[in-house]
């Protein structure tokens, strides 16, 4: 996979409640990603990028909702996340980035 694709998959994690209580419970981290990545591309981007070990990848699309606003109804766009579980023993730490 070419460097420009790799940066392209991933969008950036995805912090909630739920993504948390995931991660230490099943050793996952959950990804936004791009609408037209693949499995095999995820795992690739995020070896290569975090310098990890990936066990499996699992993806979800979620439809955007519809909410009303004070011009009418809107929609919030498509999400695709994907839960990459990782190895024993590896580990994805965001909080503690070098901010150089």
């Amino acid at each position: 996979m070419k460097q420009e694709r790799i940066f392209k998959v991933l969008l950036g994690p995805h912090i909630s409640e739920k993504a948390t209580i995931i991660g230490e419970r099943y050793n996952q981290v959950v990804f936004k990603v791009s609408p037209d990545a693949t499995k095999p591309e995820i795992k690739a981007a995020v070896e290569h990028l975090f310098d990890v070990k990936v066990e499996g990848v699992q993806v979800a699309n979620i439809k955007g909702k519809r909410k009303r606003t004070r011009f009418g109804i809107g929609k919030r766009s498509d999400l695709r996340k994907a839960y990459v579980k990782l190895q024993e023993g590896q580990d994805i730490d965001f909080m503690s980035a070098d901010k150089g």
